[in-house]
């Protein structure tokens, strides 16, 4: 396996925070990794925190890398990218502290649209925003 950090992807992810309101994101205690050579057959992406004991010993606050898998994720078309950002974005609990949130009921396709979709209004409202703007 190769690791790769992912500037880019990282602040897609935080932006992602911004633009859907997730308060409880410490946006400088994410970011994101891109693998290649896994041998998984149905991940696509997946998300990382130290552990409380690592926590602890190392006298750190918690944070999350979310990794993205070359094989899967660059195949996938940009919405699907969008939403599978999203999906692990939502593993993280409001407390962020170092723990996940589960499918059930909290992460799942149901819980995934509605954030695309309050994603899309928002981006569109910005649209409506600069418009005048291209006007003059």
């Amino acid at each position: 396996m190769k690791y790769d950090y992912s500037k880019e992807y990282t602040q897609k992810c935080r932006e992602l925070c911004d633009k859907l309101c997730l308060d409880h994101v410490d946006k400088d205690r994410i970011s994101v990794i891109i693998s290649k050579g896994t041998k998984t057959r149905r991940v696509i992406a997946r998300i990382h925190t130290l552990s409380k004991s690592l926590q602890l010993g190392m006298n750190e606050r918690p944070f999350y890398v979310i990794e993205l898998i070359t094989e899967k994720f660059f195949k996938a078309n940009e919405e699907e990218q969008t939403k599978t950002l999203i999906h692990e974005l939502l593993h993280i609990p409001h407390n962020f502290g170092g723990g996940f949130r589960h499918h059930k009921p909290h992460v799942n396709n149901r819980t995934v649209e509605e954030h695309y979709k309050k994603l899309k209004e928002t981006e569109n409202q910005e649209d409506l925003e600069v418009a005048p703007e291209k006007l003059h």
